[in-house]
This record gives structure tokens, C-alpha cells and sequence, in this order.
């Protein structure tokens, strides 16, 4: 009877870790759903922006912590460019958390999908160092959108951390001066299967990217196959 018991018990919580493994690989992949959607609106993400990030963070479905104080909280991953000055292809997926702030859930809106674009070596350290706090620890702005050249350039000139938002179809730059991000690397740990921080998946040499993780790097891979931002300064 005991036996039994403990057999039992094995297979609940065995069943339980794969649960919490599935979920957080789920999540990956969502962000991979996410950024292609979002890269298939016509007035989306310039171009050129784009092209220019050393890394980008996908935050889906980041929803109220309570009605009426418009704080909020989401989970997504990071992906950034390979090599030391980040010049090579789209690396493994390291998952993060955005946390506090209002920037506009409690305007009736419950669910929002977040897209941060990290356009510089300073932000890439401040994000892979601990807890950032854009706005504060990092220097953020709503991103533009569209085809506008001149305004995408200044934007990508003044700030580390560029944000857009969807929520009920509509795609648009969004302030989120306040909010806090961070590794999430308990999430990363039930993605990879054992104990990794953001900077070893990030700056890791050889590291594979999950099957989870494999749209969200592919739609990078065919949107912005090269850092420009890199290729002008060479010139």
C-alpha cells in the first residue's frame, strides 16, 4: 500500500514539474507568435530600428496586478544579437519579467503585448545586470512607428530602451518610464532544463536555441538578418 503511495506521489509531482516546464516553454513560444503578428502590421516597428537593436524583449498578455492602483506585470523572453559586439546572428532566449508602472491598462484595456527594442551596448549590460528601472536605470522613450525615417533616428539617438504596445488591435509607441525589468531566471531555468542566468544564455559561447524559442529567433532572423547600426558606423 505504501508503495503505492509513493509511486503515486512520484508520478503528482513529476507531472507537476513538467507542467511548470511546459507553461514557461508556452510562454516562449507565444512570444515567437507575438512578434510576428505585430511585424505583420503595416505600421509597425521601422525598419530601420529594427534592424538597429542589439536586442529585443517580447512581453505578452502583460495584464493588471490590481484594479484601480494601475500597476501591472508581465512574462516574455529576451533575445539579443551573438558575438561581443553583438554583430552576429539572433542568440538563445533568456526569459524576463516586467513589473510595476502605469502606462495606460487602466484605461480599460486588461491585456497588453509589449515589445522592447535595446539599441545599445549600455542597455544590453543594464538588463543583463539585475533589476533595471527604465526611465531610471536605463533611458527609455516610446518608440515610433511607421516609416518615418527622420523620427526613428532621433528616437534610436536619445534613448537605450525603445517600447511599443498592442492591446485591442492597436499598435502604437508607448511610454513605460517607471516600470521595472528583470531576468526572470527561474523561467529560464524550466525552459533550459537546469539553473542558467540571463548573461550566460545571452554571452554564452554555443548556446542552442530551444525549440520553444525557435520562431521567436527565426522571425528576428528574417526581419533583421544584420545589425545596422553596426554596418554604418563601419562605413
Amino acid at each position: 500500500m505504501l508503495r503505492h503511495i509513493g509511486l503515486a506521489l512520484c508520478v503528482v509531482l513529476g507531472s507537476t514539474a513538467l507542467g511548470a516546464a511546459n507553461k514557461e516553454q508556452a510562454r516562449l513560444e507565444n512570444c515567437g507568435v507575438v512578434m510576428q503578428e505585430i511585424l505583420d502590421v503595416p505600421d509597425n516597428i521601422p525598419q530601420d530600428l529594427l534592424q538597429k537593436a542589439e536586442c529585443v524583449v517580447v512581453i505578452p498578455s502583460m495584464t493588471k496586478i490590481a484594479v484601480g492602483i494601475g500597476g501591472s506585470s508581465g512574462r516574455g523572453a529576451m533575445v539579443c544579437r551573438s558575438g561581443a559586439t553583438f554583430q552576429g546572428p539572433w542568440g538563445a532566449p533568456a526569459m524576463y519579467a516586467l513589473e510595476g508602472g502605469s502606462f495606460g491598462l487602466q484605461l480599460g484595456v486588461e491585456s497588453t503585448d509589449v515589445v522592447l527594442l535595446v539599441m545599445n551596448k549600455r542597455g544590453v549590460d543594464a538588463l543583463l545586470s539585475s533589476k533595471v528601472k527604465l526611465g531610471g536605470n536605463a533611458s527609455a522613450a516610446a518608440g515610433p512607428k511607421g516609416r518615418n525615417v527622420e523620427a526613428s533616428t532621433d528616437a534610436s539617438m536619445r534613448a537605450e530602451i525603445l517600447s511599443y504596445s498592442r492591446a485591442r488591435g492597436l499598435f502604437a509607441g508607448i511610454s513605460l518610464e517607471g516600470t521595472s525589468v528583470r531576468p526572470d531566471d527561474d523561467a529560464s531555468e524550466q525552459v533550459y532544463g537546469h539553473k542558467m542566468t540571463a548573461r550566460d544564455i545571452v554571452t554564452g559561447k554555443g548556446m542552442s536555441v530551444p525549440a520553444s524559442g525557435r520562431h521567436l529567433v527565426d522571425v528576428l532572423e528574417k526581419n533583421a538578418p544584420r545589425n545596422e547600426s553596426k554596418t554604418t558606423a563601419n562605413r
